[in-house]
């Protein structure tokens, strides 16, 4: 794992676990801006020859890390950034309901999104 970097990249949605120039792994996300501005994952994905290796969980857990660096929350939609977030409640505050419910609105409302 000490050769992967974790890039975001906000414009286009995704934060990416990169080995020298290829991308091993990513989450996808959107950032929501009300009623309170969260980041939200939807998809977390690694290459298959990348799995096992931690990074999936390296990924979640820089999430959580920029959410608390810029004062904001994390939303997860994604089943992978849920089931992490359970078994990390030190570093992954949980979101508050009317935050997910917003979340998942904003994710029905732009169906071609993801």
């Amino acid at each position: 794992m000490s050769d992967i970097e974790i890039r975001d990249d906000r414009a286009g949605g995704r934060l990416e676990a990169i080995a020298g120039d290829e991308v091993v792994g990513h989450i996808e996300y959107f950032v929501l801006e009300a009623p309170a501005r969260a980041l939200v994952p939807v998809h977390t994905i690694v290459e298959p020859e990348h799995e096992g290796k931690g990074i999936a969980g390296s990924l979640a857990r820089e999430l959580y890390g920029i959410a608390a660096r810029e004062g904001i929350v994390v939303a997860p939609l994604c089943p992978y950034v849920v089931k992490w977030a359970a078994r990390h409640p030190e570093a992954a505050p949980a979101a508050d309901p009317e935050l997910l419910g917003a979340a998942v609105e904003w994710l029905e409302a732009h169906p071609g999104r993801f």
